[in-house]
Order: structure tokens, then sequence, then C-alpha cells
């Protein structure tokens, strides 16, 4: 599809092809990427990524990868790349490539409860969030199923609360239900307590285009429950970027954010200065980025990436031979 077919902007998302792609890559040294619905979907690999990563590592650029779940530890996703095919360093050093929200979250608390003894968090989310708080100091309740506690508002407001409890943390978390959500406000109500959202996620993609209710339907109900807004973590937050950027040095310059989603990916990479590549693999397609394009609200307008692919297997031609 040419770019006017795609929106009609000749400067911004253009078909990526190899030619193109060898002229971008020259002037890059960094490409980050998103994971679910550009290098996977669920538990399988895109068709072609794997190579293109091993390629890509070939020619000596340096990946990382920037992913707003925040179900699995850093470890757990330097060895989901590892498994599917994506290579990357072995040993401890693998999850220096990945920043998840898991781990990114857990930074942000550090500085903010810093001084604060013994600080908890209530969090609705995995196991993993709450192993990526504990590496920081900060211990968790409410990890896990939570049922309701007697058969009235009543005794649901008398269930015990944690003194200690500093924020709230609102992951991923299949378990999350009423209960959940009444002990979130109900410490949301104490004063100094932090509502923090791992993202905004409207839903996460799975195999054979089917798709599952995201972080960000779970944020929501909090913020309106708590009558409260949560500080994101997550993609398109600057903050994820700043903390890629302190491990990474990166140069933004020469850096590509390649991702699936305008909302997050590419409003990331257009807010920090970063090329960006759409994927077209995963949730936006070119009916979005028309839409943004000819979309008289600015914040929408910023929503549309240079490049666009059908997957990041459109790169191998580009760096084979």
């Amino acid at each position: 599809m040419a770019a006017a077919e795609a929106g009609g902007d000749d400067s911004r998302c253009v078909r990526l092809s190899a030619e193109r792609a060898r002229a971008l890559l020259a002037d890059v040294d960094t490409l980050l990427f998103d994971c679910d619905g550009v290098l996977w979907r669920g538990e399988t690999a895109v068709p072609g990524a794997p190579e293109a990563l091993s390629a890509l590592r070939a020619r000596g650029k340096r990946l990382g990868f920037i992913t707003n779940n925040s179900s699995k530890t850093r470890e757990a996703y330097a060895e989901k790349l590892r498994r599917l095919g994506f290579g990357g360093p072995a040993g401890p050093g693998a999850r220096l490539e990945v920043f998840g929200t898991a781990y990114c979250t857990a930074l942000y608390l550090r500085q903010r409860l810093a001084g604060a003894p013994a600080p908890k968090a209530y969090v609705l989310g995995s196991e993993a969030l709450a192993a990526e708080l504990g590496a920081v100091g900060v211990a968790c309740v409410g990890v896990g199923p939570e049922p309701l506690q007697g058969d009235s508002p009543g005794a649901w407001l008398e269930a015990p609360l944690d003194p200690d409890v500093r924020a709230v943390v609102v992951g991923f978390d299949p378990h999350f239900n009423y209960m959940k959500l009444t002990k979130a406000v109900r410490y949301l109500q104490q004063p100094g307590c932090l509502l923090v959202g791992t993202n905004m996620d409207n839903r996460l993609p799975l195999e054979n285009g089917r798709f599952i209710a995201g972080t960000g339907c779970l944020v929501r109900a909090v913020e309106m429950a708590a009558q409260r807004q949560a500080d994101i973590i997550g993609k398109p937050s600057r903050f994820i970027f700043d903390c890629v950027s302190q491990e990474y040095g990166i140069n933004p310059e020469r850096t590509v954010m390649v991702g699936d989603r305008l909302d997050t990916d590419i409003l990331l990479g257009v807010t920090c200065g970063l090329k960006t590549i759409l994927t077209l693999t995963g949730v936006s397609t070119l009916g979005d980025v028309k839409s943004n394009q000819e979309s008289d609200c600015m914040s929408k307008k910023k929503m549309v990436p240079d490049f666009y692919v059908d997957s990041i297997a459109d790169l191998l031609p580009a760096l084979q031979g």
C-alpha cells in the first residue's frame, strides 16, 4: 500500500521496503521492540520474527524489549525470548535487555516510597509483579484470589487492612473481583496512599486474532471507584523510556521503536524523539493510521508511525546478503 493509500501523508507511514530499511538501519544503533503482537502472539512466535532479530544481532545492532505486560519478571521474559528462538545473551545478563512494567513499577515505587519504613503495596496483579516489587524492598499483599468476605456491603468494609500499605498497584490480575476493588478503594482513602497502574492497554492480543481484556480495564475501574487518577508506568508514559535510557545510554536520534499499537508503542516513540515502525501483526491497522492522520485532534495526529511493515519479518531482505 502506498503512503497516500495509508493516509495521504507522503512523509509518514511509508511502507518500509528493503531499500528504505537498509538506509534506516545504517543510521540506527538500537532497536526497541514491543513483544505481544510484535514478536509473538500468546505462545507462538510471529513467523520470521526470530530470524529477523538474529540477523539484527549479527549486524551488531543493540536490541531492547519494552513490554507493558506486568505478568512476567525480566528473567521470565528473557527465558521466553530464548525459548521462542529470539536469542540474546545467556545467563543473568539476559534480563538486562528486558524492560517490563513489573520491573519499572518497582523502580518507580523505590523512588516514591524512599524513606518510608518497611513499605507495603496492595497489589492487584501477578506473583511476578510482587517479585519485582519485593526485590526493591516493597512487600506485597493482595496477590491471588480474594473471595468476598461476608454477604453484605457492611461486611465487605469490615475486612482488615494492612496499616503499612503505602500504595495500590494495579497490574494484570485474572483474580480481579469486587472484594479487591473494595479493598483498593479503602486503601486509597488513606492519606498519602499512591495509586499506580502498570499500563492502560485495553486488550491483549492472542493467537488466531483473539483478544482478552487488558490491564487498562482494571485500572479504569479502580480510578472510577476511588475518584483518583493513577500514575501510569508503561507505554506511552515517558517513565518507562527513561528507565531504558538510563540503563542503555540511548541516543534517541539513532534509535527505533517497533510496535503494534499506535496509542502506546508509536506514541512513546514520537514523544521521545525516536524513529517508529508499526507492524500489522497485532492491534492497530492502517485504517487506524488513516483515521489519526485525518483527525482534527492533535493528540491523534501524533499517533502516526514513520514506517509500517506487515511483519517484522519484512526486515529480512534488508539484512540478508
